[in-house]
């Protein structure tokens, strides 16, 4: 039996579970960098309407579905990645899509090459480092790709969209709630094609009481740069208007400043409790800015990137001291 705790992408939890969500993040763009589309498959276990789910964002529109599913149509495997919701499957290497429900008509398939993995060790089972082994937190976190090379193609309502040579990017949450507020930004369609990067900061609930936790990481010329609470990382600034955000964030090596302009947001559906009942928006189609100095301040690297990754609930702003 595969020990779980040390492969965070396959299925954390088991259909017995009340008050439970788990839910990947798979997000695909095309290498013109004209369609940039999500499916987030999952499964919502509570009281009042346990089910799986697909839910799809186009991020150049905006427009999102949520497609409910029986929990019967849900099966996975314990020992590797692969889930199957209705006729659909998702597995770290391929997805195979065959959704017709409502308004939402999307065939075909993608395969995935050239795979970059988040990085483990024996007391860092993945993003979360050591917290991976505190049972009690409400929301876990874990990165299943920073960054591969997609081909195939989606027929979506009748137009055909052709994903080969365009770049995905995988991760995926599982517990009680999303935290209260928090900030997300993930980019990987940079000039410097295999660079990657991934920021979340949140409000997270603690023995009765909250602290403020981050992780962080810059993926390039085939190296890791790690941004978290757990390594006495620090934000020593993270600013935003209605239109932008900036962060800087340091640890004893490295300086980060990621800045972040906002552009197209559709809405999804975030868990509470179990239950798939809060509405958020996410944006796939922002731009992301990073510049990366050494402890000297001397750049060691600086590029942008379309069709970034952007969450963010404006409480968290409130909270962070700097």
């Amino acid at each position: 039996m595969t020990l779980r705790i040390y492969h965070p992408e396959i299925f954390q939890g088991n259909m017995k579970k009340k008050h439970y969500f788990e839910g990947w993040y798979y997000k695909h763009v095309t290498h013109d960098l004209k369609q940039v589309w999500s499916f987030i498959p999952g499964i919502s276990l509570n009281d009042k309407d346990p089910h799986a789910f697909i839910q799809i964002i186009n991020g150049i529109t905006g427009t999102s579905d949520y497609i409910s599913y029986p929990t019967e149509q849900f099966t996975w495997d314990k020992n590797k990645l692969y889930l199957k919701i209705g006729e659909s499957v998702f597995t770290d290497s391929y997805i195979d899509i065959n959704i017709e429900k409502g308004d939402s008509k999307v065939t075909g398939r993608l395969s995935y090459q050239n795979m970059v993995k988040y990085p483990k060790t024996l007391l860092s089972p993945g993003i979360m480092g050591w917290y991976s082994f505190v049972p009690t937190m409400e929301c876990k976190h874990g990165v299943v790709s920073v960054n591969h090379d997609i081909t195939g193609s989606l027929k979506v309502n009748n137009e055909h969209i052709d994903f080969n040579e365009g770049k995905g990017y995988i991760e995926k949450d599982w517990g009680t709630s999303f935290p209260e507020a928090w900030l997300w930004i993930q980019a990987n369609n940079f000039n410097e094609r295999d660079s990657s990067f991934n920021f979340s900061i949140a409000k997270i609930p603690w023995r009765g009481t909250y602290f403020i936790g981050f992780i962080a990481f810059l993926f390039y010329n085939k190296k890791f740069f790690l941004f978290s609470t757990y390594n006495n990382s620090v934000i020593n600034e993270m600013n935003h208007t209605s239109d932008s955000i900036t962060v800087k964030m340091k640890n004893r090596n490295a300086t980060l400043i990621v800045s972040t302009n906002k552009n197209t947001f559709g809405e999804l559906r975030a868990p509470v409790s179990g239950q798939m009942s809060r509405r958020i928006k996410e944006s796939i189609d922002s731009d992301v800015s990073i510049s990366l100095f050494d402890s000297n301040n001397t750049l060691l690297y600086s590029d942008s990137s379309k069709r970034a990754g952007l969450e963010v609930i404006d409480e968290i702003f409130n909270y962070v001291r700097q």
